[in-house]
């Protein structure tokens, strides 16, 4: 029996038979585990516990896959079908296509651990897809990676887990999870710094952090591929892509306008005083902050300040005119599931690995809250996620939804 993309989940079904042949392990097999047992990395003993892995087909997942069988778990591989490109070009970003799931399923059978297709694209286009345009036409510079976390990872795969009664599932993120002596759970950047990917896991729960793993989180990238090579797996020197997965090679501003054309509509580009010093190629190409591509003669550099979707302008000024010194934020979740009852001090990120900036929040009705920047950041672009740390921790974050600029709010357009 092959399992494939519709076939009913069972732990009977045997691996489908793959062309890929898995690459013989730089190591003797003991000294591949000699060298695994030097790294902290965990969870320690998996006692035959079993735990399901989301294999993407890279280098990542696979180790963690690996690292998890070896540490004595019954594991078992499933790839996510998510998005396949309406023309049937194929010309798609490797996490989403047919050739990731058969690397995938090449790993499932160099570690010898069960595989299985899972097809999530009505569930990705729901949750993410239809996400992604709506905020482009709004307006806003949304991050897919973050709602493909929220929703498809931890929300439909925990369920497509618990189904197969495993009592962990796992990913190759680069973040930590820990449990303190009264049995919380807690959301630490990764050790490594470059690779660290806590910023898009800020809306996890307490339920959630209990249940996921991240093997990944104590190793450095570098000791990722040496363990790959090591064991021999047919993704060791599998190079990363950095695309926004259902977009790929392609534009993204190409992708949004097949789906909403009059995002593409040319439009007026003005200072803050609101007088016009250009055209706009559609304001689906741009967002705060940006400085290259604005095709505008001026004596000093100009930057994008704000999207005006209602009259579909772009607001642009010099580097005097940035900095925002507060934001207000929606859909905010803190890790401890409480909603606080007072303001606190923290560090806020408003980009994905972005600079750290010391800010009190203000908590505002459950779901909303404000803050105020010691130092303002030179950009914030409404749609993207602020994110709440003390020191490596993880404490919660939102979208943000508005940002003021000394005394001068810039909302959230809506059309």
């Amino acid at each position: 029996m092959t399992t494939t993309l519709d076939t009913p989940m069972s732990l009977d079904s045997p691996v489908a038979a793959c062309p890929l042949v898995a690459p013989a392990p730089r190591l003797a097999p003991e000294d591949a585990r000699a060298l695994l047992a030097n790294y902290d990395v965990g969870p320690a003993d998996g006692a035959g516990q079993l735990v399901v892995v989301a294999m993407s087909g890279g280098v990542d997942s696979a180790v963690a896959a690996l690292v998890l069988r070896e540490r004595g778990y019954r594991v078992v591989g499933m790839n996510m079908r998510l998005f396949t490109p309406p023309d049937g070009s194929g010309q798609i970003n490797p996490c989403c296509s047919l050739e990731a799931m058969e690397d995938a399923r090449a790993t499932c059978m160099r570690i010898d651990i069960p595989f299985y297709a899972l097809n999530m694209q009505q569930e990705f286009a729901d949750t993410v897809i239809d996400h992604f345009v709506n905020e482009y036409a709004s307006g806003r510079t949304p991050n897919p990676c973050l709602e493909c976390n929220r929703h498809v990872k931890f929300r439909h795969l925990i369920a497509r887990a618990k189904m197969l009664g495993a009592t962990a599932l796992a990913t190759g993120h680069y973040a930590r999870i820990e449990q303190d002596a009264e049995g919380r759970y807690h959301l630490y950047r990764a050790v490594d710094a470059t690779k660290d990917q806590s910023y898009a896991l800020h809306t996890m729960t307490q339920a959630q952090l209990a249940y996921v793993r991240f093997p990944l989180g104590r190793l450095r990238k570098t000791e990722t591929r040496e363990l790959a090579l090591a064991f021999g797996l047919p993704v060791a020197e599998k190079p990363e892509s950095q695309d926004i997965c259902f977009v790929g090679k392609g534009s993204y501003a190409a992708f949004v306008s097949k789906r909403r054309p009059g995002l593409s509509e040319p439009g007026p580009i003005v200072d803050l005083r609101g007088n016009v010093l250009g055209e706009h190629r559609g304001l689906l190409h741009y967002t705060v902050g940006q400085r290259k591509g604005l095709g505008i003669a001026a004596k000093e550099p100009l930057f994008v300040l704000r999207l005006d979707t209602a009259a579909n302008r772009l607001v642009v000024g010099t580097r005097a005119d940035m900095g925002f010194s507060t934001l207000e934020a929606e859909r905010v979740s803190l890790t401890t599931d409480t909603w606080p009852a007072s303001p606190f001090r923290c560090e806020v990120v408003v980009r994905y690995r972005g600079v750290p900036y010391p800010a009190e929040v203000t908590p505002l009705e459950p779901g909303r809250m404000r803050v105020a920047f010691d130092e303002p950041p030179a950009a914030v672009a409404p749609g993207q996620a602020v994110v709440l740390y003390s020191g490596d921790e993880v404490l919660g974050g939102g979208s943000i939804s508005s940002a003021a600029r000394k005394t001068t709010i810039i909302p959230l357009a809506r059309t």
